[in-house]
C-alpha cells in the first residue's frame, strides 16, 4: 500500500525517519533517478531481508516511498516532491545529516 503524504501525521513521519536504516534508504534513493533502484540492491545494509522489507513498508506507509514491480524486480521511487509539500524542510534535514552507522 502506498499512503499519500497528505494523510500522514507529522508524528508518523518523524517515527518513520527515526530509524537510521530507513534514513539511509531515503538518502540512497535521493541520489539516484526515480525507478532505477531495485530493493535487491540494498542487501549491503546490516539487517535481515525480512527486516529490510519491514523498513520499506514503513517508508511506503508514510508516503515517502513508492514501489512498482517490473519483472522479478521491485523498483523504488522517493516521493520527494509530495513529501516536501506536506512537510517542508524535513527531507533536506535528513538528506544533509551526517550518515549514521548502525
Amino acid at each position: 500500500m502506498h499512503a499519500s503524504p497528505v494523510e500522514v501525521s507529522l508524528q508518523a513521519a518523524l517515527d518513520a525517519l527515526s530509524d537510521p536504516i530507513r534514513r539511509r534508504i531515503v538518502r540512497e534513493l535521493a541520489g539516484v533517478p526515480d525507478w532505477s533502484r531495485p530493493c535487491g540492491t540494498f542487501s549491503h545494509l546490516p539487517v535481515a531481508k525480512s527486516t529490510l522489507s519491514h523498513h520499506f513498508a514503513v517508508l511506503r506507509g508514510v508516503g515517502l516511498l513508492e514501489q512498482r514491480d517490473e519483472g522479478p524486480r521491485r523498483l523504488n521511487r522517493l516521493r520527494r516532491p509530495e513529501f516536501d509539500d506536506r512537510f517542508p524542510g524535513l527531507l533536506p534535514l535528513i538528506l544533509t545529516e551526517p550518515e549514521d552507522r548502525p
